[in-house]
């Protein structure tokens, strides 16, 4: 049984993290950026004073949903691992922060207390550790924008908490690494912000990374359907790869699956997907997004 607010715990590097880091498209200046960064918590970090170099051991990562953040810190997460040397290996801690949260008064502060005072120090003193915050600003929420009497006390005291242990691990455990996660980066407490050592900002996918996307996809379901990699020939692939401008990376990827629902002959045999199915969806997929928009612009 898993300790209350530990989502997932294993050691790393893990095999499924790798294949994530590996999946997700970005620009590789920005990837070997972000490695670097999660290196030098465990290089420089430990052998610098906090008072010449206040580093906190905190990446943050930002974008809208679907862009990959999550997938991309897993990957990271494993990707450290792999390139440091470390005779008794890393472990991985991914933080369910909703499970830390409560109405009822002081128990969201004990939780996060109990889980970054004691749970994650008890690892961090076993072996180097990687710890993910999905959705951080469900934990260090936005102090300024709360209302006393709309907000429960304990939603302050609970970011007041986060950072009390941040600043006593950052202190304490040097081996120790978090990144954080956030669809609504707004919604996050400035002071958390100001204690991230890197933020990186995940975009949608432009048209190269469209192209990337959609074709390690394809070639993926080709594994198991060769006929599939005949759409990556076709003459209106370059087409259908402009028109998922503005779709995340996750909405792409499903694209696929979802142009073989069109037909059922194709349901049954994937390999009979053509390229006007994948237009089909793709142009669907683009109506539910602008209609999702503009209900969010009416509100």
């Amino acid at each position: 049984m898993q300790d209350t607010g530990i989502l997932d715990s294993r050691k790393l590097p893990d095999v499924t993290f790798l294949e994530l880091w590996n999946a997700i498209i970005l620009p590789p200046e920005t990837k070997d950026r972000l490695l670097s960064q999660a290196v030098l918590n465990f290089t420089l970090r430990p052998n610098v004073s906090r008072a010449d170099l206040p580093l906190h051991g905190v990446i943050l990562l930002v974008g809208e949903p679907g862009t990959g953040k999550t997938s991309l810190a897993r990957g990271l997460a494993a990707k450290t691992a792999q390139v440091i040397s470390s005779e008794v290996g890393f472990w991985y801690i991914e933080v369910d922060p909703h499970s830390l949260t409560s109405s009822a008064l002081g128990k969201s502060q004990r939780a996060v207390t109990e889980l970054l005072g004691n749970k994650i120090p008890e690892y961090a003193a076993k072996q180097p550790v990687i710890v993910l915050l999905d959705e951080v600003e469900a934990l260090a929420t936005d102090r300024s924008k709360l209302s006393l009497e709309a907000n429960p006390i304990d939603v302050h005291r609970a970011t007041d908490a986060v950072l009390a242990q941040l600043d006593q691990l950052a202190a304490n455990h040097p081996n120790l690494l978090f990144i954080a996660t956030s669809n609504f980066p707004k919604a996050i407490d400035s002071a958390f912000v100001s204690r991230a050592d890197l933020i990186l900002s995940v975009d949608l996918p432009n048209q190269e990374a469209c192209h990337a996307i959609l074709t390690n996809t394809i070639e993926a379901v080709g594994r198991s359907y060769p006929k599939v990699k005949n759409l990556l020939t076709d003459p209106l692939f370059k087409e259908v790869v402009n028109m998922c401008e503005g779709l995340d990376g996750r909405r792409i990827r499903k694209l696929v699956a979802a142009a073989c629902t069109y037909r059922k002959e194709v349901a049954f045999d994937p390999n009979k997907l053509s390229i006007e199915d994948l237009s089909r969806a793709i142009e669907h997929e683009q109506q539910q997004l602008q209609a999702t928009r503009g209900e969010s612009k009416s509100r």
